[in-house]
């Protein structure tokens, strides 16, 4: 069949997401842990960076100077940026010392604040498309934090109290601000310091994050009880990757496990989202300890090359590195479920999702492709509009095509497996596995990428019903 023929048998596919979204109205109730923060975005300009360093009495050489990467005064903001702005690279520094926080609300500012971590990120998502009850975890709720949620009665936190309240309403007045800030900059723009210009390379941002809760993984023991006390449809589960073995990451996630095992007694549906995890010591605690005890785990193709580095694919890591295409992607996935042994794990890559599962589990290939089809949807959506947080923009991508890119991944995929139904019905059996995989919806001027992966995962399996 040519791509125009695959492209009306997929759209009749597609044509059921309306439904598929409706019956996420069933989902009893669902919780979100452990992170949640906010996200302040700033767009810089070099003539501020330049203006920065000259009130902070910083000359080039010290401009300049390789740092540890952390943020020990406010002059290491001012360095971060200039080093991604220069080098048009993304980073992620951290403070938790509160006279830099103090220092950055001076002289930083933002220009909007947001929803930030995959725990607050999903909460939002899963209150808007519908599910009865959604359970935030918020170990810091002033009020600043509590604005980010929606303004929905069904999406619930914890006051001072340990009262159950819809999480937009609620105030404790002692936590304190989780604030990363998103600063973001231009290609092509410049600035001249010190008769010498730097043109920035590429669009890119630097994360300057002050969040020493998350970064301990400190626990709101109100949400934890409530959670394990009642039954939860689905749990699912973010924030180790914040974490660091000099913090004591690895201890605090083997402190978390008697959690997960309450919620998996409960017959919840526990899914993790491992995230970008830059301490090798604690993505491995994540791979060891978590993820065996999960019935389903989230990855987009970096992650994926991440796993494979800390259980002993280091060559197919770097084959996926080289050659990030379905072929490869889907070996490694392959090889990252028969090492994890999680039930279920779900990559999302650039126009196509892949779902690798056990047979016979919990979860059918046909209910796993309907999910998938609406986190397509809505995740399209979501970058077509920048943002989902009205209902009526949850359909706004429904009927568009799905994407050349994807269909080409997918042709590609079937190839390698001789399995040319897959290309049509989505679904085929590898290995003793069912595989389930999707050519996606693709915009192509995205107001905002924010959370798209979140998005992606938690959806794909909410929506599976």
């Amino acid at each position: 069949m040519d791509k125009s023929g695959l492209k009306k048998v997929w759209a009749d596919k597609f044509s059921h997401v309306p439904q598929v979204l409706e019956n996420v109205k069933k989902v009893s109730s669902a919780a979100t842990a452990f992170n949640a923060n906010i996200d302040a975005v700033l767009k810089i300009k070099g003539s501020k960076i330049a203006e920065l360093a000259q009130a902070s009495g910083l000359n080039l050489k010290k401009l300049s100077e390789k740092g540890n990467n952390k943020l020990l005064f406010g002059s290491d903001v001012i360095k971060g940026i200039f080093k991604c702005f220069t080098r048009g690279i993304a980073e992620e520094w951290l403070t938790e010392d509160k006279i830099v926080f103090d220092w950055m609300v001076q002289h930083l500012g933002y220009d909007r604040l947001q929803m930030g971590g995959q725990g607050g990120i999903v909460a939002n998502v899963l209150a808007v498309v519908g599910v009865n009850k959604v359970f935030a975890h918020a170990n810091s709720l002033p009020k600043l934090q509590a604005e980010q949620f929606l303004k929905l009665d069904n999406l619930v936190s914890f006051d001072d109290d340990g009262k159950e309240k819809p999480a937009y309403l609620i105030d404790r007045k002692e936590d304190i601000p989780l604030i990363h800030w998103i600063i973001e900059f231009d290609k092509g723009d410049s600035f001249t310091f010190e008769g010498e210009t730097f043109v920035c390379p590429k669009s890119n941002r630097f994360i300057a994050t002050y969040d020493p809760l998350n970064l301990h993984l400190v626990m709101d023991k109100s949400f934890v009880e409530a959670t394990t006390i009642q039954k939860m449809d689905y749990v699912i589960l973010s924030g180790f990757h914040a974490l660091t073995k000099q913090n004591d990451g690895v201890n605090l996630i083997k402190k978390s496990l008697p959690i997960i095992e309450n919620w998996k007694e409960n017959g919840d549906i526990v899914h993790l989202e491992i995230a970008s995890t830059q301490d090798i010591a604690v993505r491995k605690a994540i791979v060891d300890e978590v993820a065996p005890k999960v019935d389903s785990v989230g990855i987009n193709e970096r992650e994926a090359i991440d796993v494979l580095e800390v259980i002993g694919c280091e060559d197919l890591a770097q084959k996926c590195n080289e050659n990030t295409h379905s072929q490869n992607l889907f070996e490694a996935l392959l090889a990252i479920k028969n090492k994890l042994k999680t039930p279920r794990i779900q990559l999302h890559m650039f126009g196509l999702y892949m779902t690798l599962q056990d047979k016979g589990f919990k979860i059918t290939p046909e209910a796993n492709l309907r999910g998938m089809m609406l986190a397509a949807t809505i995740a399209a959506s979501k970058a077509g509009t920048g943002n989902i947080h009205n209902k009526e923009n949850l359909l706004w991508a429904h009927g568009q095509k799905v994407s050349d890119v994807g269909l080409d991944e997918l042709t590609d995929l079937a190839e390698l497996l001789k399995s040319p139904a897959l290309l049509e019905n989505g679904m085929a059996e590898v290995g003793g596995y069912d595989l389930i995989a999707l050519p996606t919806i693709l915009v192509e001027k995205p107001l905002t990428l924010v959370g798209m992966g979140d998005t992606i995962s938690s959806l794909s399996l909410i929506g599976a019903r």
